[in-house]
């Protein structure tokens, strides 16, 4: 499995270019290609955000795949994808432009059809099938390209979690809804990357994010560029690059009990990892593992105690807030209201999924153990 890892300074085209053609040499990618695909690139455009803040895949790198692919021959290029929120010609036009992505014109077609169908999945897959988003389906080939971020429910978003954006919006607060729990929530993800099986996967490192995103996080560039065809592996690396110990990311665990990463296969080429990368802070919903002391049998016991007393919760900063709705919008549980123009939250019924916190555009929703 071969790795590339490009060191980009900034989000120039001139140095962003250069970049994306030595990995596509290094993974072969123009050997399978035909010119007659119908080429699919899914970003991360969680919210309607400026590609300044690490939020989004900023459009400069889609820019220069998409350029990679047409001096290559290949002009159908589609980008696609379903942001949290409804999903919808209006939202889309909205998050096309504020993203950057209404610049990609007419070079790469900006997707606008919000039809989804439905894919089965293998037996032995905890999901029966999922209701994937029409352009997705349709691809001859799927570039992911992702944003890399700490996330407060998964704590590492990269490859695997960006596909999560081929659910069409607001089907995915049943998603959290029907599996709450991070072991489930987790596996759901794998599986739903195994069923999408994108051809290559480039993560955005140039500027990344750390503390609490996926939205709500702070700058932490590691001005990279890392492309791989094997997304898992690759997130195994990237998480490590972050300082995360990548058994500790549930999906990524999952993976390598899979049997889908394989770091001793990995063959890293571009350049040389920097020997000045600093850690990146953690979401504050990650939770504390006091148990290493514990005697064996105490262990189970007193992480259910604990998991209740140190749950998290979203509190919500009224000054901040505008009773936008969104957060209302994308609660799974439904147990948000927007009363007198603020937004209203029940702690009964929460599953600290955290879509609220993702979803609100003012950063007026933070993290409140329940002890």
């Amino acid at each position: 499995m071969i790795q590339t890892l490009q060191l980009v300074p900034e989000y120039k085209e001139e140095l962003i270019y250069p970049a994306i053609c030595k990995s596509m040499e290094a993974l072969g990618i123009e050997k399978e290609l035909q010119t007659d695909f119908k080429v699919v690139i899914k970003p991360n455009m969680v919210m309607a955000k400026s590609p300044d803040f690490p939020v989004t895949t900023h459009p400069l790198v889609v820019k220069c795949v998409a350029r990679w692919l047409r001096e290559h021959g290949v002009t159908n290029i589609i980008l696609a994808e379903s942001s949290g929120g409804l999903y919808n010609a209006e939202h889309m036009k909205n998050l096309y432009h504020v993203c950057g992505m209404k610049q990609l014109e007419p070079e790469v077609s900006l997707n606008m059809d919000f039809s989804a169908k439905t894919v089965n999945c293998p037996d032995g897959f905890a999901n029966h099938s999922f209701h994937i988003i029409t352009p997705i389906v349709e691809a001859d080939y799927i570039i992911n390209i992702c944003k890399l971020k700490t996330h407060a429910m998964t704590g590492y978003s990269g490859g695997i979690k960006n596909l999560f954006g081929v659910i069409p919006g607001l089907e995915k607060p049943q998603l959290h809804y029907r599996w709450p729990e991070i072991e489930d929530f987790s596996r759901m993800l794998v599986e739903l990357s195994q069923i999408v099986a994108p051809q290559l996967t480039v993560i955005d490192a140039i500027d990344a994010m750390e503390g609490n995103g996926p939205t709500g996080g702070t700058s932490h560039p590691l001005h990279m560029l890392l492309a791989a065809k094997d997304l898992y592996t690759q997130d195994y690396f990237a998480a490590g690059l972050m300082g995360l110990d990548p058994m500790k990311i549930v999906m990524i665990r999952q993976a390598m009990e899979k049997g889908l990463v394989k770091p001793e296969e990995m063959e890293l080429k571009g350049d040389p990892i920097p020997d000045t990368l600093t850690s990146f802070k953690l979401p504050d919903t990650q939770k504390l593992d006091f148990t290493g002391t514990l005697p064996g049998f105490l262990k189970k016991p007193f992480l259910w105690i604990a998991g209740r007393l140190l749950k998290s919760y979203p509190q919500l900063d009224q000054k901040l807030c505008i009773g936008c709705g969104k957060c209302a919008e994308s609660c799974p549980a439904h147990i948000i209201q927007i009363k007198n123009r603020k937004a209203v939250f029940k702690k009964k019924g929460c599953i600290s999924c955290f879509c609220c916190q993702e979803m609100c555009p003012m950063k007026a929703i933070s993290v409140k153990k329940a002890l």
